[in-house]
């Protein structure tokens, strides 16, 4: 009998935590509430400021700041016309850029953004950097960061109760937080899976456009990724697809991204 109880309470808490990630309609796991996740995220954006570096080049900076201004913008817009906005108001969006050579970006869950300087030269213009920008900004939107916790908690608490775990293990959430984001490492970016790198991909365009960007040069900067040379793991062995199926990807998504902006965009003017 009490076998039976803890199956049906681990499948309850596994039924409650599934949830649809708007726009592209892919079912997720997420026990992680936004309560939890982005307290902790501002303080380690918090630290990670003070340990690193930030630039003082004025107008690379202010390039990001605003492109980071007009993609998030988009993405509150949709937020707020579409029955979120208890999640809009709960983003603290900051756009900063860290003199670091290595080829990085990345956003924190709550809007917290990071350009380095190493991939100004990939982005190569603002419509390169909304790119990079859009895709980033889509992992926070996504709750990528939150589904990857969750699967941690999983594994670490045996999917068994997740509700009762995540209540009364905060060391435990706590080491899997410093696990998955490695805040403090030279890569600085939560690894996400393959299904998430490619589901940024495409959210990310629909921003950018939303923004008034040039979805094309998101394939521009991967092409120009893609001929920095080095030798890639095999796509299999990565978190991350090959530059190939990227590019290919982003390519063949262009025309639905178009679409789909355009229709997000006429359904707020008509609200």
């Amino acid at each position: 009998m009490k076998k039976l109880i803890l199956l049906f309470l681990t499948i309850s808490s596994i039924v409650i935590a599934c949830k649809t990630v708007p726009i592209t309609g892919r079912s997720q796991f997420n026990v992680v509430p936004d309560s939890q996740i982005l307290p902790m995220s501002f303080a380690q954006y918090e630290g990670f400021l003070k340990e690193n570096k930030i630039s003082t080049n004025a107008s690379q900076t202010k390039q990001i700041k605003d492109v980071g201004s007009r993609i998030s913008k988009a993405v509150d817009r949709y937020m707020r016309a579409n029955g979120m906005t208890a999640e809009a108001d709960s983003y603290r969006w900051e756009f900063n850029l860290v003199q670091d050579s290595t080829i990085n970006a990345w956003c924190m869950p709550g809007g917290k953004v990071v350009f380095y300087t190493g991939i100004l030269p990939i982005c190569k213009n603002d419509d390169g950097i909304a790119a990079v920008m859009g895709h980033e900004v889509a992992h926070a939107f996504a709750k990528h960061g939150q589904e990857r916790m969750s699967q941690g908690i999983i594994q670490q608490l045996g999917g068994v109760a997740v509700a009762i775990g995540t209540a009364g293990k905060p060391e435990e959430t706590q080491q899997i937080w410093n696990t998955v984001y490695g805040i403090g490492s030279q890569v600085g970016m939560l690894k996400y899976s393959r299904v998430h790198e490619t589901e940024a991909d495409k959210l990310g365009l629909v921003f950018m456009i939303m923004a008034g960007y040039n979805p094309q040069e998101a394939v521009n900067v991967w092409i120009r990724m893609s001929e920095l040379g080095g030798q890639q793991p095999p796509e299999f062995l990565s978190t991350h697809p090959s530059h190939e199926s990227r590019i290919k990807n982003l390519t063949d998504y262009i025309p639905k991204a178009t679409m789909e902006s355009k229709k997000i965009n006429a359904a707020i003017l008509n609200q």
